[in-house]
């Protein structure tokens, strides 16, 4: 069996449709998950996997390639900064998931740009992924300069110090993030009544059509009446998702 028939008959099954140019990091990242494991054919992996739920766990989160960054597209931070932010600043009780957070740079990043915003005023914000290993590195608040390449300078120097190892985000932000194993395509969605969801480039490019649908609605149901959700630069909801539309930003939508 080749990797691509491997793909095709693994995948569908789980609900996932990665695109093609991830292919070959995918590759690379499931061959060392065979070779753990003491296997050498992407046959005998597949039987594995289909016979196995603990396998079909494990192998979920190695399905998608993680390219987290604070700031990462800074047109859309600055939207969020220009547009979402200031009515969220007036609102009550305000609450933002990030969802895919993977090591932490994105819920950090809505943290830091909060503070910033709405000064001292508290934001509720869960940050979810399916890896529990991320999630415990994304607790540790320590990240290498390449992950802030595209933070501005003076947000640098207020939010993290050097130390031996890497750069440590200050305690005030880490507190500022409630972190949670969560498995968006096969589990309940948080306790609803978000104003603010950023789902950006998990759902809507590593999901199989029929599971895009199925968690643009769910997403779409646990906002807020006039909350935003936001999705990757590149990405687009999938129609037949009513009630949201989109904003005068790439990527992000209004519940109405």
């Amino acid at each position: 069996m080749e990797f691509a028939e491997f793909l095709r008959r693994v995948l569908p099954p789980l609900g996932l449709a990665p695109k093609p140019h991830h292919r070959r990091a995918l590759r690379r990242k499931l061959a060392r998950r065979l070779e753990g494991l003491g296997l050498s054919e992407w046959a005998d992996y597949a039987a594995l996997v289909e016979r196995d739920a603990a396998e079909r766990a494990a192998l979920a989160p190695l399905l998608t390639v993680t390219i987290s960054r604070f700031w990462r597209n800074r047109a859309f931070w600055e939207c969020l900064a220009e547009i979402v932010l200031p009515g969220l600043c007036a609102g009550e009780e305000p609450r933002a998931w990030s969802c895919g957070c993977a090591s932490g740079e994105e819920p950090y990043s809505l943290a830091i740009l909060w503070r910033e915003v709405c000064s001292q005023r508290p934001l509720n914000l869960l940050a979810t992924d399916l890896d529990p290993a991320v999630l415990a590195r994304a607790a540790e608040g320590l990240y290498q300069a390449g992950s802030l390449r595209e933070l501005p300078p003076p947000l640098r120097e207020r939010y993290f110090a050097q130390e031996l190892g890497g750069l440590r985000l200050g305690p005030e932000i880490r507190a500022a993030v409630t972190f949670r194993r969560h498995d968006l395509l096969r589990e309940e969605m948080p306790e609803g009544g978000f104003d603010l969801i950023l789902c950006r480039n998990l759902a809507f490019t590593y999901f199989g059509p029929r599971a895009q649908v199925e968690v643009a609605r769910r997403l779409a149901a646990a906002l807020r009446p006039g909350g935003w959700l936001a999705v990757g630069r590149k990405e687009r909801l999938p129609e037949g998702v009513a009630g949201l539309v989109p904003a005068d930003c790439p990527g992000l939508y209004r519940k109405v």
